[in-house]
């Protein structure tokens, strides 16, 4: 290292003769001449690096054996790691070659520039990382590195081809183990009234096969995917009310059990029996004069959804007046806290009305089958509760006996295989935000890849920083 000698306030000083930090490049074969700043439409300054690239000689030889002829001299503008906040970009000339002799032409090789792409290697595998990492979206890698949005789109397409598909991205590759329990739900697309079904591992919650659609089909378009062979090991399937699931699996392979949790009884509990039955209460009381009774079950639907321990949770936390929603004196708003008298609220409801108190016994039951574990207890506790919905002659928990009937084998399933659709409705949450902070995915294919791709992040909660050091 060389130092200068300088007289600095009467005492001898040593200062370093170098100004900058060397780093390699990487840019094989590019001479840089001059470095100029400018301002991009962003706003951001822009570092471009003017130079030269070598052209070896073996580079100008033919196929045929002749020395090609250097044809023109265009500039090729090139894209490459940001500095800091600010761009950076290649200019230099690129050569395009012509044979005299057989007249083929070519250009110059960029030994540094990727396939495809008017970007350095370096920055296309800095792109990659970040779509690897999943923290941000592609629009906001496209203005971290200064790449348009088309293109971060294109390389994380290529990339999620090379990791999920084969035969040059015309198939999706195979599961990476055999399942014991598969899980299988539909969901809605960009537009809202077009379907895709997705089919898990609901171990390890990988998306296995997604498909446009939500019919027999593509329940035996997987099947054919993976074989019978990997399908000799799946013993159930989670599903929801979709008979054409359950019946596709019963056909291609009469040993899988599906299984209907507990999730998507209740739901078909809560929309179409107890708000249904609450509505015609009301209408009744109305109907009949009772006003006061009728404004009384007004604002209840959630009341009477509810299960006895959530409603007294609820009630301990107005009793320590717990606040549910922070306000503001920046902005002018007050704490929300939460109410009290919610199970007051529920007995004084279950006591004026009969159906609603036997609504809250076909709850209880329901629940207390599910814990079962045993199917011969579980088919007499959910013949129990059929049994009180046929001798109340409503209509609407006439619907849920004739649901319990038909789905009786795979309610009663849940006793010997303890699964549910938990974890691809947690997935149907993921597709959703994702689509969101995509704005909406026009291409199908990429925005499936991303599923299957986001389906196997690790997922930690709370993460703690890394020490730097000691």
């Amino acid at each position: 290292m060389d130092y200068i000698r300088t007289e600095a306030y009467g005492q001898l000083a040593i200062t370093q003769s170098t100004e900058y930090l060397l780093i390699p490049s990487c840019l094989y074969g590019f001479h840089n001449t001059e470095t100029t700043t400018g301002i991009a439409k962003s706003g951001r300054t822009v570092f471009c690096h003017k130079g030269t690239l070598d052209l070896p000689e073996e580079e100008r030889l033919c196929t045929c054996g002749r020395r090609m002829h250097i044809n023109t001299h265009p500039d090729i503008y090139i894209r490459h790691l940001s500095i800091g906040d600010n761009l950076s970009c290649l200019l230099f000339p690129h050569n395009q070659l012509r044979c005299p002799g057989c007249g083929a032409t070519k250009s110059q090789h960029i030994s540094f520039k990727a396939d495809g792409h008017l970007i350095t290697e370096a920055l296309h595998q800095y792109i990659c990382d970040l779509l690897e990492a999943g923290t941000y979206t592609n629009k906001q890698i496209a203005e971290l590195t200064g790449v348009g949005e088309n293109t971060v789109k294109d390389i994380d397409k290529k990339r999620l081809q090379s990791i999920y598909t084969t035969d040059g991205g015309s198939k999706l590759i195979k599961p990476e183990r055999k399942a014991r329990f598969l899980g299988i739900d539909e969901f809605k697309l960009h537009n809202g009234r077009r379907y895709a079904t997705h089919i898990i591992d609901l171990e390890t919650g990988h998306v296995l096969w997604i498909q446009n659609g939500k019919k027999k089909q593509i329940v035996y378009d997987f099947i054919d995917h993976v074989g019978m062979e990997w399908m000799s090991s799946v013993e159930a399937v989670a599903c929801d009310m979709n008979s054409d699931f359950q019946e596709a699996f019963e056909e291609k392979c009469e040993w899988i059990q599906p299984v209907f949790d507990y999730f998507h009884i209740v739901k078909n509990f809560n929309d179409k029996v107890i708000s249904e039955v609450r509505k015609d209460e009301q209408r009744r009381l109305y109907e009949e004069g009772n006003v006061e009774a009728a404004r009384a079950l007004k604002k209840t639907r959630y009341i009477l959804m509810s299960n006895r321990s959530t409603l007294q949770k609820k009630d301990d936390e107005a009793t320590a007046n717990r606040v549910v929603h922070k306000g503001s004196s920046l902005f002018k708003t007050e704490d929300i806290k939460r109410k009290g008298g919610n199970e007051a609220k529920y007995d004084s409801l279950l006591n004026e009305n009969k159906l609603l108190f036997t609504l809250d016994l076909v709850k209880e039951k329901m629940s207390l089958a599910y814990s079962m574990t045993d199917e011969a207890k579980m088919a007499e506790a959910i013949i129990d509760i059929m049994d009180i919905c046929k001798a109340t002659g409503n209509k609407h928990l006439l619907w849920f006996y004739n649901l319990l009937d038909h789905h009786f084998e795979g309610i009663i399933a849940h006793a010997t295989y303890k699964i549910s659709a938990g974890k691809i409705e947690g997935i149907n949450q993921k597709i959703k935000t994702l689509r969101r902070h995509g704005y909406g995915y026009p291409d199908d294919e990429y925005f499936f890849l991303k599923i299957m791709d986001m389906s196997r992040k690790v997922y930690i909660r709370n993460q703690p920083s890394h020490k730097i050091c000691d």
